[in-house]
């Protein structure tokens, strides 16, 4: 390369200087860009909605053919036979006719019909709330302590740690004897079981009473099973 004439007119010294100015502007710009910002503009309106017309859809109304059922078979022809008879035979046993008449001393007897019926009703009907319940031998306190020591509790119960309050109903007849004894509420069917057994072993009840008669009284009792 030729050297120059002047030192003035050689570029090269000044070459730093002229980057230096490069880097300072390109850094503004940078800044600039950074910090430049729009305004957000309000506008007045949203706009305006046009209203389009849906048209309902018309569903086709399908309806099921019924089947008729199968007309019954005809009944059977039941046929007549006519045994035909001379009148030369013989009959071995000739009917009698009883009189049936009836004059001023014939004595009808009547039987109690109704009577019987209603006795018969009056019986087997079970009563839910008579005028005197029935009543254990000793009372409520003398019930509870033969449950508490004729209660045996089951050992799978125990063993998978199972208690509860079992309910049982039971009719005191007109004897005072437990009858249809059943589960009204139950828990387990091992305590379910135990239960019946106990109340199938009470002893005989002192009966209800209803209008000065012993009839059948609806009873329930609870019989409680607690781990302790």
């Amino acid at each position: 390369m030729e050297l120059k004439k002047s030192p003035k007119a050689d570029l090269e010294n000044k070459k730093s200087l002229f980057i230096e100015i490069g880097l300072v502007i390109s850094l503004a710009l940078c800044l600039l860009a950074f910090k430049w910002t729009t305004k957000i503009t309000e506008t007045s309106s949203l706009g305006t909605m046009e209203e389009q017309q849906v048209e309902d859809e018309i569903v086709p109304i399908t309806r099921t053919e019924e089947v008729k059922p199968p007309p019954p078979p005809p009944p059977p022809k039941v046929i007549e036979v006519l045994n035909i008879v001379d009148n030369d035979t013989k009959i071995d046993e000739e009917l009698q006719m009883d009189d049936t008449e009836a004059d001023d001393n014939t004595i009808i007897e009547v039987a109690p019909v109704i009577q019987q019926e209603k006795e018969e009703e009056e019986e087997s009907q079970v009563f839910f709330i008579v005028e005197d319940m029935p009543e254990f031998p000793g009372g409520e306190l003398a019930l509870r302590k033969f449950l508490a020591n004729a209660v045996n509790y089951p050992v799978i119960a125990q063993e998978n740690g199972i208690q509860g309050k079992v309910y049982v109903n039971f009719v005191v007849d007109q004897h005072g004897n437990v009858t249809n004894a059943k589960i009204a509420r139950g828990v387990d069917p091992s305590l379910d079981k135990e239960a019946l057994r106990v109340v199938n072993n009470l002893p005989k009840w002192k009966p209800g009473m209803q209008r000065g008669k012993t009839v059948r009284v609806s009873y329930t009792i609870p019989i409680s099973f607690v781990l302790q």
